[in-house]
């Protein structure tokens, strides 16, 4: 499969918006979300993502059609540590999962962000802490560590890893 990541310009905005609401209809049955009264999901605003230095947003594509988006901080978000990189959203539309496109779009953000990395996953979503465990297991030869927190600030798994003893694989 061809797969390419490209950033995410302000003229994409309403392709990770839509895409968005996808993902957040994926997330519906696992945390309970409801649509509004105008039939969508209430949206983070992606306008942080473009405007901050360490913040990423990135459009992943199959042969040319839209699969997914990542979004990536370059901050921790359970320690506020600058020096970790966060897996902050992830979505690859079902059509092309179990394909290897999570894994290979995963890696290439890996790759791209040399360092600390932690990924976060929801004590309910278990299909994505599954996949997580696969991505990065291969990616690290199964060179990750894995906690599980829960207090105020998180709930469910975390990976933590180093893409930089990976590149050495």
């Amino acid at each position: 499969m061809d797969i390419e990541i490209t950033a995410v310009r302000a003229d994409d905005e309403e392709r990770v918006n839509a895409l968005f609401q996808l993902y957040a209809y994926d997330f519906s049955e696992i945390l309970s979300m409801d649509a509004g009264d105008d039939g969508r999901f209430l949206v983070p605003a992606l306008g942080e993502y473009l405007k901050t230095p360490r913040r990423h947003a990135f459009l992943i594509r199959v042969g040319g059609k839209l699969a997914g988006f990542a979004l990536i901080e370059q901050r921790s978000r359970l320690t506020g540590d600058e020096r970790v990189n966060d897996v902050s959203e992830f979505f690859v539309m079902r059509r092309y999962r179990r394909h290897g496109v999570g894994a290979r779009a995963a890696a290439w953000l890996f790759d791209r962000f040399p360092g600390a990395w932690e990924v976060r996953e929801k004590a309910e979503n278990v299909a994505a802490t599954a996949f997580w465990r696969r991505a990065i297991g291969a990616y690290t030869g199964g060179r990750f560590d894995e906690i599980v927190i829960d207090d105020a600030h998180w709930h469910g798994p975390v990976q933590r890893f180093d893409s930089r003893a990976a590149a050495t694989r």
